[in-house]
């Protein structure tokens, strides 16, 4: 395949992009593979010779979409959005054809200026104040880590990375049981130990205890050990919980501890100003991470990581071998240096079409369509027979559960999921099986959304009475 060819597949394929995105409502949202199925219609051996793009391109329609969880679906409504917004989908296409390294100023100018760029724009957009900088990683997960890493360095006084681990005192974490586990795992990686994560118990609204976080911290430093930072819940994927950020930031300053918002989900919503109570005191924070490819339309992989002084945080993960230097210019920003991979994509470039493309006021309405149509849909599941309410709207998620009971409820979802006009998923709360139900895909409507009730009615409506 040569680049004449590649002009003329490029067409096909979106062509056949539209078409896709066309007819999804007739899909089932869900994949309907089984385990295995796929593999087994593959060759056991790659091929010696090549092979005509024809043949190639009639697999991938053969094999792929019908063996597709269908994220860009407009009635997925399970885990959190995974968005591909056109614009962006151009962008990306773009962004592949250069095909760019953008580890450092040199080998990808336009990449590292045009992310300084984006990074102010959606400071601006969340309303957070003009000195919080940052990066792009692939996703929260190692924005996360990035930050778990400066908290571990910072307590040290920078020990950590030329000494190791060994012979420090206990680092301790603290965060609240409503985190993400990419907490958990970034604690792991970083050498911490899962023991030394501290989570708090949380207080009826399931925010932070911050009088616990308190006595948590003082014990810890009776006990010897080295507490180094704070991480608080902005959005907590399970049930959308938030902390009280405010409070939270201010018992880890008490205690001058780094502190880290993780807002992955629920940080796209604070370009609406209304929801920004949701975490107000936020611009005390040292890191928050929030995903623009899932609310924004920016699609996987896009998490942005503000910081409000880059500095420890270089100062963690930089380094710079002379192979790496820029010859001839004074200190500019090398974004490796910022983040864990030394390789990095060109992705402010969806980001900076997203944003021209939809305006803030179009990405706006979308998030408050969503949110206003998630409390139409609990409204009319709890209107229907046998069904509770577990968690009330936070943003456009909440929880319910069916005839008070987790075999139920389960099988319901089972049945909800084989029906395949929606997809739903589930999560624990309060020791309960109970059904998650998160709106946001970037297409839509407000049908969509209350196919959902319907579809609840329909599939219990011959259920017998409890």
């Amino acid at each position: 395949m040569n680049h004449d060819d590649l002009a003329k597949w490029s067409k096909r394929a979106a062509d056949w992009a539209r078409e896709y995105h066309a007819t999804l409502r007739n899909r089932p949202v869900r994949a309907q593979a089984a385990p295995g199925e796929v593999a087994a219609k593959l060759p056991e051996a790659p091929p010696e010779r090549p092979e005509p793009m024809e043949e190639i391109f009639a697999d991938f329609e053969r094999l792929v979409p019908d063996a597709t969880t269908h994220w860009q679906h407009p009635r997925f409504f399970a885990y959190f959005p995974a968005n591909a917004a056109p614009a962006s989908m151009l962008a990306e296409q773009l962004a592949n054809a250069i095909a760019a390294q953008a580890m450092l100023w040199e080998t990808a100018p336009a990449a590292n200026e045009i992310e300084a760029v984006m990074i102010r724009w959606l400071a601006q957009a969340l309303g957070l104040p003009a000195r919080f900088t940052g990066t792009i990683h692939d996703s929260a997960t190692t924005a996360t880590l990035c930050a778990i890493l400066t908290m571990r360095e910072r307590a040290l006084e920078w020990r950590g990375n030329n000494e190791g681990l060994s012979g420090q005192p206990k680092i301790r974490i603290y965060a609240s049981a409503q985190t993400h586990s990419s907490i958990d795992k970034g604690i792991r990686i970083a050498g911490i130990g899962q023991e030394n994560l501290v989570k708090i118990p949380t207080l009826p609204g399931f925010a932070m205890d911050t009088q616990a976080l308190d006595a948590a911290i003082r014990a810890d430093l009776e006990a010897g050990h080295l507490p180094a930072g704070v991480i608080a819940c902005a959005g907590g994927t399970s049930i959308g919980a938030f902390d009280d950020i405010a409070a939270t930031l201010d018992v880890a300053r008490r205690h001058g501890l780094y502190t880290h918002v993780d807002a992955a989900w629920a940080g796209s919503a604070m370009i609406a100003p209304e929801f920004r109570r949701l975490w107000e005191g936020v611009d005390g924070a040292d890191s928050i991470v929030f995903n623009p490819h899932k609310w924004l339309g920016a699609q996987f992989d896009c998490a942005v990581q503000f910081l409000a002084d880059p500095a420890p945080q270089v100062q963690t993960l930089g380094l710079r071998p002379d192979y790496l230097e820029t010859l001839g210019a004074g200190e500019i920003t090398n974004y490796n240096e910022w983040t864990v991979p030394l390789g990095r994509r060109f992705r402010a470039l969806k980001l900076w079409f997203v944003l021209r493309a939809y305006g803030l006021e179009g990405l706006r309405a979308r998030i408050r369509n969503h949110v206003q149509w998630a409390g139409e849909a609990h409204d009319a599941i709890a209107r229907l027979p046998g069904f509770t309410i577990t968690t009330p709207p936070i943003l456009s998620l909440f929880t319910f559960r069916y005839r008070e009971s987790d075999e139920a409820t389960e099988a319901l979802l089972k049945r909800i999921n084989d029906d395949g006009r929606i997809y739903l998923t589930q999560t624990r709360h309060q020791g309960m099986f109970v059904i998650r139900m998160q709106v946001g895909q970037f297409d839509c409507t407000r049908e969509d959304v209350m196919m959902v009730p319907e579809v609840l009615a329909e599939l219990t409506e011959g259920d017998p009475p409890c």
